[in-house]
């Protein structure tokens, strides 16, 4: 069974057989996979500023994705890529999985307060690990999808005028045409005007609607 193309677990262990092992898992549930023996791999090929100029690192995650991560590795550990992964706000679209060993678990549960979306002890159940993978990537897809949504609204917002935005700052403060008119100082008629063509190059039915898309916006 082929996996599918529009979601990866990315795995990053610096043991061969489990990285072969954990290969496996997703692959089970059709599922792609990649895998990298270090954490200095994984940032050359996800964080380098340099190999997308101009593009951060989490605008290149466009399909779901999440990130296996052993704890201890030799060279970069993979609570100091965790730490980058944060800085640039990589984690919001790839969720971070730690694999960890009893002895690192208070380490591991310190990362998911700090954003890591889990963790699993080693030795882990395999049915357990690939659906909190699927979890992750569920929320990862949502996270997509908002970020998506929110350009989308940024785009339309670029195509209206400045009257227009006046208008649309006033309306989503709940004011009546009438006050709205006044506060402009300009007619309820132009004002009903602005308003439906506000509406509609937002692609919204009513002023909930439009504050609602905005509240998005603004909380990106």
């Amino acid at each position: 069974m082929e996996p599918t193309l529009d979601a990866t677990v990315f795995i990053v262990d610096d043991d061969a057989g489990v990285r072969e092992a954990l290969a496996w898992l997703p692959r089970s549930r059709r599922l792609s996979s990649e895998v990298h023996g270090s954490a200095e791999s994984f940032e050359r090929q996800l964080l380098d500023p340099a190999s997308t100029s101009g593009v951060g690192p989490a605008a290149r995650i466009t399909q779901a994705c999440c990130l296996l991560l052993d704890v201890r590795m030799p060279g970069t550990s993979g609570l100091a890529l965790f730490d980058k992964i944060v800085a640039v706000g990589l984690h919001e679209v790839m969720p971070v999985i730690f694999l960890t060993g009893h002895a690192d678990v208070p380490t591991a549960v310190d990362a998911v307060k700090r954003g890591a979306f889990d963790f699993c002890e080693k030795p882990f159940s395999d049915n357990a690990l690939v659906d909190r993978i699927e979890q992750a990537l569920a929320v990862s897809a949502r996270a997509l999808q908002a970020r998506r949504d929110a350009t989308d609204v940024q785009t339309k917002m670029a195509e209206l005028t400045d009257r227009e935005r006046d208008v649309m700052r006033l309306v989503v403060e709940g004011l009546p045409n009438k006050l709205v008119a006044d506060r402009l100082n300009i007619s309820v008629r132009t004002v009903e005007v602005h308003r439906s063509r506000v509406f509609d190059k937002m692609g919204v039915k009513s002023a909930v609607e439009l504050a609602n898309a905005l509240r998005e916006v603004a909380g990106r």
